[in-house]
């Protein structure tokens, strides 16, 4: 049995979960609406406050898809109810970033300033302290996407291992090379 799996997903005051006929779940809440396909083999069933995930075998393909299905659910309701957060910082000299609405303004070092639109699930806020490196947040009620743009904003300018410079997200722990040996023969 699947660890993950087999724990049910407890759903918070606000949230609603339906099931269609076509086994697509559809997870509704004050933060917004989010869906899912799930595979026909998987059985999901909502119970009260709780929501289960069931495989029909102990075949490989059953046992992965049992808690893979079970994750995606969890974070869909977390989304729906709490939603997702995501921070990351600009290191390097002149990097800026500011945010006029869905879409975000980078400055990072290239001859050009560099401008990426949100998708309209996801909202950023721009925050450049004195003395401090630029810090950009975004936050959405969809895991999967708020993920994908992030991983996409780090892509514009990764952090490079001599100095560190790039975007980064805050916490990261970045594998640091040591320079040219001044005295190597």
């Amino acid at each position: 049995m699947s660890r993950i799996g087999k724990l049910p997903v407890n759903l918070p005051a606000g949230v609603t979960v339906t099931v269609g006929s076509d086994n697509v779940v559809k997870v509704k809440g004050p933060l917004g609406e989010l869906t899912q396909a799930v595979d026909p083999d998987i059985k999901i069933t909502v119970e009260g406050t709780e929501l289960k995930v069931e495989r029909p075998t102990d075949q490989p393909r059953h046992r992965s898809m049992h808690g893979l299905y079970r994750a995606l659910l969890n974070n869909m309701v977390v989304g729906v109810s709490t939603g997702y957060t995501i921070q990351q910082e600009l290191v390097g000299v002149g990097y800026k970033v500011e945010a006029k609405g869905q879409m975000l303004e980078f400055s990072l070092g290239y001859s050009h300033d560099i401008h990426f639109e949100l998708p309209p699930e996801v909202k950023a806020t721009a925050v450049t302290e004195k003395k401090g490196n630029p810090k950009l947040t975004l936050t959405s009620h969809d895991k999967q996407l708020l993920g994908q743009v992030a991983a996409k904003i780090r892509s514009l300018r990764k952090p490079e291992p001599y100095k560190g410079k790039g975007i980064k997200f805050m916490g990261e722990q970045l594998r640091r090379k040591a320079g040219k040996s001044a005295n190597a023969k």
